[in-house]
């Protein structure tokens, strides 16, 4: 069994830790807020829990072995660096840092240390995505493909009174490409490798960093356009364009739905996908088969891969952010 702590206590944190307790393989030890009646609130309902309000007693928790982090976007770092050198196997919300250099740092201390750490990117993870994966031809048969995800987020309403919530805050590494374009850029690196060329054309919000933005990923035969944003709604498909049809998805952040177009044939394919009432579960199981089996060669490759995975989407996402000129807090340490 999996003793888990978490950091964070909104809406996603309580929907991983439901699909951790969905698998059978974790328990909800420990939760950290800064305020005692916050982290109480949170994890009351969950049992017998013991609550921190500073990071230090909460590391300290012997039997806590995993953490999972859903703070704000620029403190994942340092609280992803200080369980990891208390021995902690850590689950870091995306998008998990803000610069190449941090990544780098939490990737080498992990293995220094011996313990885990992994993005929770969910939809690489859901058999939906790996169906997709396994339709998918060889890349030369591939030539192009747009992937949409764009939600309006309440948040931007304090924006527009004059406020500066973190998930739009350069101080918080906040934004539309760091948060909801994580997912098409994760799908797109995950099913066609990293690209030769990333550039994102992002419309600056009063807080300086992008509201909605447009990307593109320049492979060597295709590009891929990547459509994001929190400050207006997309009702768009998600589409991959082939040498003999078309793969019509519903979306990339979580395939319930994908149809191929198939035009030598004239005819459509629907690929057997579905999606789980709690999108977190998949990825939860599969944290916890690699923290329960150590040692299992197959199982550790998944994980390097993963690792490899999180560390070209840090570096893609940063390359994006800066050709638009979006410079946030992190990017000076």
């Amino acid at each position: 069994m999996i003793n888990l702590g978490i950091i964070g206590t909104n809406w996603i944190t309580d929907q991983f830790v439901q699909a951790a307790h969905e698998t059978g393989k974790y328990q909800l030890a420990a939760v950290y807020s800064r305020r005692l009646e916050t982290a109480q609130k949170f994890g009351e309902k969950y049992g017998d829990v013991e609550y921190a309000t500073d990071l230090d007693t909460f590391f300290g928790i012997e039997h806590l072995n995993t953490v999972y982090i859903a703070s704000p976007n620029s403190l994942h770092f340092e609280q992803a660096k200080q369980g990891i050198l208390a021995g902690k196997n850590v689950i870091v919300e995306k998008p998990a840092f803000s610069t190449p250099k941090e990544m780098d740092e939490i990737i080498e201390l992990a293995n220094q240390k011996k313990v885990f750490f992994f993005e929770a990117a969910r939809n690489i993870h859901e058999q939906a995505f790996k169906t997709v994966a396994d339709f998918l031809p060889f890349k030369d048969h591939i030539i192009g493909a747009d992937f949409s995800f764009m939600k309006y987020s309440s948040r931007y309403d304090q924006v527009l009174d004059g406020q500066e919530p973190n998930i739009f805050s350069p101080h918080f590494s906040g934004g539309a490409l760091a948060d909801l374009g994580v997912y098409p850029i994760y799908a797109a690196l995950a099913w066609f490798g990293m690209p030769k060329e990333s550039i994102y054309f992002g419309q600056k919000i009063s807080t300086g960093v992008d509201g909605i933005g447009t990307g593109v990923l320049r492979y060597d035969n295709f590009d891929v356009t990547i459509r994001t944003g929190k400050i207006s709604d997309s009702f768009q498909q998600s589409e991959i364009y082939l040498s003999n049809g078309t793969l019509v998805m519903n979306a990339v952040n979580s395939i319930s739905e994908a149809v191929f177009h198939d035009r030598d044939h004239q005819r459509r394919e629907k690929l057997n996908v579905h999606q789980l009432e709690n999108p977190m579960v998949e990825e939860a199981n599969v944290f916890a088969e690699v923290i329960l089996n150590p040692t299992d060669r197959e199982l550790g490759t998944d994980y390097e891969e993963w690792v490899e995975l999180a560390r070209n989407v840090n570096q893609v996402i940063y390359d994006m952010r800066k050709s638009a000129g979006i410079v946030f807090d992190a990017d000076e340490k």
